[in-house]
């Protein structure tokens, strides 16, 4: 992928424990709500960069779940605090791309703290997470914390219109020093999504709103793809 000098900057994906530069050319805008400026930009990515995504969780995942439950457990601790420590930096992402007032997204950023501390024990394997832009962190947050402390690994696919907290937490993993692969980033939108279903994940979780949500699962569906709908 190429980066123009001019315009707004790119956030790429996260692969394998690093940012992942892709070679489409294809870009949404992501613009500040509350002034209309386009403020970054995301590849739109399909399913190659899905599939590399995906084999970065597969391969990850069994070394994940042989650390076993406390290990893991530790690993989201340190995340958690160093969220926490970070509070005001993706406060300002989340008012940026989401409109968000001070308070709600300094609260945003506390209910992902506080699901990251005091998660419970979810499903294991390799799993999609589709997130819209109504709670981008926070929603993240609490739908991988369970997964991961059971020893799943994960692809998640933010709402291109609010990718930047959640490119930021996965920066965090590597600096807490988690073992590459376990958390991905795939940016994009149906394109994505399908190849999300087609790279072969074990099941496909979606968080936001219900219409969209409607919409995701069925092209989970048609692609054979266990589907759950997260309320938000």
């Amino acid at each position: 992928m190429e980066f123009a000098p001019e315009g707004p900057m790119a956030i790429p994906m996260w692969v394998n424990g690093h940012a992942f530069l892709t070679v489409g050319q294809a870009f949404f805008d992501v613009t500040n709500p509350a002034t209309g400026e386009a403020i970054r930009r995301v590849p739109l990515c399909s399913a190659g960069e899905a599939a590399e995504a995906v084999a970065a969780a597969r391969k990850a995942q069994p070394g994940w779940a042989a650390m076993g439950m406390p290990a893991r457990r530790v690993c989201l601790a340190a995340l958690a605090e160093a969220l926490d420590r970070y509070t005001g930096h993706f406060a300002k992402l989340l008012t940026q791309e989401c409109g968000f007032d001070d308070v709600t997204a300094t609260a945003e950023v506390g209910a992902a703290v506080a699901a990251l501390s005091g998660a419970g024990v979810g499903e294991t394997g390799v799993f999609g997470l589709v997130l819209d832009a109504s709670r981008p962190l926070a929603a993240a947050a609490e739908n991988l914390a369970p997964a991961l402390l059971a020893g799943a690994t994960v692809v998640v696919k933010p709402s291109p219109r609010a990718p930047s907290a959640v490119f930021a937490l996965c920066e965090l993993t590597a600096r807490c020093e988690w073992p590459a692969g376990v958390v991905n980033l795939l940016q994009g939108d149906t394109a994505a999504i399908d190849g999300l279903c087609a790279a072969g994940i074990d099941r496909l979780v979606y968080a936001g709103n219900a219409a969209l949500g409607v919409q995701v699962g069925a092209m989970a569906e048609a692609a054979g793809t266990a589907f759950e709908m997260k309320p938000l």
